[in-house]
């Protein structure tokens, strides 16, 4: 059983604000709550998202580290190791 006088007041019908419209009822321990994004309007839920990835992000790891397509999955440290074993 819950302790007496030492929880907040509990508001199970809390409206959640956007941009001055109720999204939402949620239960709180405040009465109103203002957000700035929601699923409602975040671009990753509503499918406007857009990718700026001109170069990719593959392709800029294997040019920084010095991988091309030719060598694969080996890097110049496991080629000599290779060459060491034989």
């Amino acid at each position: 059983m819950a302790k007496p006088d030492i929880h907040p007041k509990w508001y199970p019908e809390a409206k959640v604000y956007c941009d001055g419209e109720v999204v939402m009822t949620v239960g709180s321990t405040v009465p109103e709550l203002n957000v700035d994004v929601w699923s409602g309007n975040h671009p990753f839920f509503t499918g406007t998202q857009k990718i700026i990835d001109t170069e990719g992000r593959v392709e800029r790891f294997m040019r920084k580290y010095g991988m091309s397509e030719s060598q694969g999955a080996a890097t110049p440290k496991t080629e000599k190791k290779e060459k060491d074993a034989e």
